[in-house]
Order: C-alpha cells, then structure tokens, then sequence
C-alpha cells in the first residue's frame, strides 16, 4: 500500500522532469494557440480555447505520454478555407460554420472510437499526407507573408497570388516585415536551447519594443483583445444542406487529423518502447474537439511540432500536459491584457517558425524512389497550390481512397502448395519449392474479398478449376484474409458454389474467420452443393477433402 500512495525516489525526479517540460511547452503554446487562430480567421481565443480542452481531454483519457493536443495550422487552414466559401463573406455565418464543423469533426472522432476504427491508421497514404503537409506549409506561410507586408489576396491559387504577392512589392509594409524578420530570427537563436520558452520570449520582447517604439504609429497592427469570457455552449442553427457540407469536410478533416496526431503518437511510443491504444485515442480527439466546439474553439489534434517539442523538454508523462495547462491558465488570468499589445508580425513569424520544418525535402526523398510515390507526392502537392486548402484537402484524400480500393481491388488469386513435405501451404509461384496436392486445387485471395474484387477473384478461381493441367476432384478456398464479407461477397459465393458443384467439383472453405463463417453456413446453397465450411488450416481442409475422395473418382 505504501509504495502506491507515496511516490518512489525514481519517480520525484519524472515528475520534476514534467514539471519543467511543462513550463517549458507552455511558452510555446500559447502563442501558437493564438497564431493559428489568425489562420482560421478567428478571434485570438478561438485558438487558447482548443488549447486548453486538448489538453485537459487528451490528458484525462489519451494513452501517449508525449502527445499535446491543441489547434494545428493544418485544421486551422482546413477551417478558414471551408467557412470562407460556404459564408459568402458573412462573418457571423462564417463563426457559427466554425463552430459547426469542429462540432462535427469531434462527433465524427467519437463514432470512430466506438465503432473501433482505430486500426485504420494508414487509411491517408504517408506520400499523400506528406506531400498535403508540404504544399499546406507553403501555402500557410506565403499567405503569413502577405497578411504581415499587408497584401490583399484574392485567389486562393497559389499559382496566381505569389505574382500578387511580389508584384505589390513597393506597397509593402516595411516597418512589419521587419518586425517579422527579427522575430524570427530570435525565434531560431532560441530554437538552440530546447528548454527555453522561444515563443513566450519573443512575445514578450515583441511587446515591450512595440510599446517602445510606438510601432502601431508605423502601420504596424496588434492582435487585439483575446477575450476569454466563455459562452454559455449551445448547438449552431444552420440548414440541413449546410449540415451536409460541414459533413463532407469534417470527415475528410477527420482523416488529415488523425493522420497527423497518430503520426506523432506513434512515432514517440516506437521510439520508447510505449504501448498506445489507438481507439481510446479516438474517443479522446473527439472529447477535446466536442469541448472545443461547445466554447467556440478550433478543431484540435496532436500536433508534430508541440509533441516533439514536449519530448524534446524531457517530459515522461501526461503530468506535463497538466503542468502546461495550468501555466497557460495563469498567463490567462494574469498578463492577457498585455497579450493584447503582441504585433500581428509576431504571430505570423511564430507560424512560419513553426511550419518552416515542413519545408523539408528530406523526408520526401524516400517516397521520389518508387514512381508510384513519386507521383502520389506530385499530386498531393499540386493538389494544395492549384486548387486551394480545402479542394486540395479533399482531392488529396480522394487520391488515397481511390489508392485502396485499386489495391484492394487487384488482388491476385494464389495457388497453394505444400512446402518440404510439412503442414504449411504457400504461393508456388513465390516458392518454386512447393508442390501442389495432387487431385487438389488450392487457391487464397491475396486480399480480403469485397464488392470490388470479389466477382473477378471468383472467376479467376473458376478459369483454373477448368483449366486445370492435371485432373482435379477438390477445390480448397482459403478465406484467411477475409474476416467478414459484404453482401455482394456473399452473393457471388452462393454463385460459386453451384458453379463448382456443376463442374463436379467438391469445394471445401478453409481459415473462415468467425463471422464470415457464421454468414455462409445459413445459405442453403452451402447444404444444396456439399460445401464443407472450416475455421482450420489449409492441411487439415486437404485431408478432408481426400477423405471424401477416397476411392475411384
């Protein structure tokens, strides 16, 4: 009982460890929350609001040890993009829409928890993915760059306003693009020291010097009030067609999200050798966006920036996600005036800090190897800066979908052979060793059977039953990969079974999974033409199968 209720001497130094990871993280925070809030064209509170329920959700019901759930720059732009064309310039419509969406998006969490999608983690193809990420950060911080020198942009086309941009070069607000450039190099300097509240600190300078230097005088603009008196939560009114669209958009919002908070959870429980549960994950992303959206706040995930920056601090645990919380809080409750007096270039410097990493082009060089990456990446990446944010988003995961299901949808038709004489059966064609049982016909899709593959799969299966090059009595289907079946896998196997049982063939069904053996044994084309159903391996199915043929054919 002693060892749970006092902490062990291992333990104060983790949990000192915490502490100052939070302190130090909460400097980051904070001027990011409001950062991205300038993205999505919101109040500066929009984005300290998902700080803080991220926070306090991810940390009472996440599994990472590392993970810090907030706003992102990707969900923010997602955001500013859908609302702005749906509110045809209407401000107070454009809110309510923000509202909406995040509402949706944490609902659409929440139903995947619970439904257990959260083996689906590969769903967004990693060259789709990184190359959105690539041409989002471009887009994010050319856009940054126009709204600091203070150029009107009216094509969301990134082909179109980077000429905009350079073009109004003498109109330029010089005073704020100098503000930027110095916040961002003192952003870098303090980049170096990985304990050091970078962003808070040039917050803080950007404010006293501003005052100083009287920079609002020179044109340059301050952020404004952040004012955090919550609202009483209440669902948006809106019609059922714009219900629909917000749908459309949080679903491929969901998608890009999860992409981007279960690369970073993933990435840090590999490299300590952490046990993370990805469904529990779920329910928790949707809890912080359900909270966000009720106080008026931006969807939240697990940002790569934020969680790499709480590791790289040495933190060991969610306490200092708690811990960054509660300094957040008392900034808040404290110096928020103040926070009011930051220059508008400090904000915008923090983001192009932040999204500069994702400039890289080291981490899509893996992917220009094989041609069909290479390609993924192309039109991912031209997807965003022809297209827009929001049509580049949901292009970029229609590329994915369309990916699987072509996957899915050519899977081949193996035949099986036995291997050294033993019990394992293998495709022949990768193992020349393999010999096929006489008399036997043994085939396994390579992929699991659905509406899409399954028609051409089965016929294939019946091109070799009749073209067999050695006489055949029994016919093996090994349905491992496939743990369920559709309905209209189920109504081309009850074709299947009088095709085969036509040909004269017996047909036996091994590796059924249990559900998709509980499907077929109520067809009463499985009693009609003799199908044996089996759950055991593909050896065993062999000997029944010479059992039944014992004897002259």
């Amino acid at each position: 009982m002693s060892s749970a209720s006092t902490p062990s001497p291992t333990e104060q130094p983790h949990r000192w460890q915490d502490v100052l990871a939070g302190l130090s993280i909460a400097g980051l925070l904070l001027p990011e929350a409001v950062a991205y809030s300038s993205i999505a064209a919101l109040a500066p509170q929009a984005g300290v609001i998902a700080l803080f329920a991220g926070l306090l959700c991810y940390g009472l019901f996440g599994t990472s040890r590392f993970a810090i759930v907030s706003a992102t720059s990707s969900a923010a732009a997602v955001l500013a993009a859908a609302t702005a064309t749906m509110a045809n310039g209407d401000p107070q419509l454009r809110s309510t829409l923000a509202v909406g969406l995040v509402l949706v998006t944490g609902g659409l969490f929440l139903l995947a928890g619970i439904f257990r999608f959260g083996s689906v983690t590969s769903f967004i193809a990693k060259p789709v993915l990184r190359g959105f990420a690539f041409g989002l950060a471009l887009t994010i911080i050319l856009k940054q760059i126009a709204s600091v020198v203070g150029v009107q942009l009216v094509d969301a086309n990134l082909v179109r306003f980077a000429p905009q941009l350079f073009e109004q070069l003498p109109q330029w607000n010089w005073p704020a693009a100098g503000v930027a450039a110095v916040a961002l190099a003192l952003l870098l300097l303090f980049s170096r020291f990985p304990r050091v509240p970078g962003g808070l600190l040039v917050v803080v300078i950007g404010i006293a010097v501003g005052q100083w230097l009287n920079l609002s005088a020179h044109g340059v603009k301050m952020i404004g009030l952040i004012d955090l008196s919550l609202e009483v939560p209440n669902l948006p009114v809106l019609p059922f067609a714009d219900w629909l669209r917000l749908g459309e958009v949080a679903f491929a919002l969901v998608m890009i999200l999860y992409a981007e908070s279960y690369g970073s959870i993933s990435a840090y429980a590999l490299k300590h050798g952490d046990r993370v549960r990805s469904n529990r994950d779920l329910l928790a992303l949707g809890a912080s966006n359900l909270l966000s959206g009720l106080f008026h706040g931006l969807p939240a995930g697990a940002g790569y920036s934020a969680t790499s920056a709480n590791e790289a601090a040495g933190a060991t645990s969610r306490l200092a996600g708690g811990v960054a919380a509660l300094v957040v809080l008392l900034i808040v409750l404290t110096v928020l005036p103040y926070i009011a007096l930051t220059p508008e270039p400090i904000l915008a410097a923090i983001v192009i800090h932040a999204l500069a990493r994702g400039l890289s082009l080291q981490p899509l060089g893996r992917y220009f190897i094989w041609r069909r990456d290479r390609v993924l990446v192309m039109c991912a990446v031209g997807a965003v800066l022809v297209l827009g944010v929001l049509d580049g988003l949901l292009v970029s995961v229609a590329i994915s979908v369309l990916l699987m299901l072509k996957q899915l949808s050519a899977a081949d038709l193996q035949i099986l052979g036995r291997i050294d004489g033993g019990h394992d059966f293998v495709d022949v064609q990768r193992h020349p060793t393999a010999k096929t049982e006489p008399g036997v016909l043994i085939v396994r899709p390579g992929e699991a059977l659905f509406f899409a593959n399954v028609e051409r799969i089965l016929g294939a299966a019946l091109h070799l039953i009749r073209h067999s090059p050695a006489p055949i009595h029994s016919v093996i289907l090994s349905l491992e990969e496939s743990p369920n079946l559709d309905g209209t896998s189920i109504e081309a196997l009850q074709e299947f079974f009088v095709r085969v049982h036509n040909e004269g063939k017996k047909l036996v069904l091994a590796r059924l999974k249990e559900e998709a053996q509980g499907a077929l044994a109520v067809l009463p084309e499985v009693q009609a033409n003799g199908v044996l159903l089996s759950g055991l391996s593909v050896d065993v199915a062999v000997q029944q199968a010479l059992k039944y043929s014992a004897g002259p054919e």
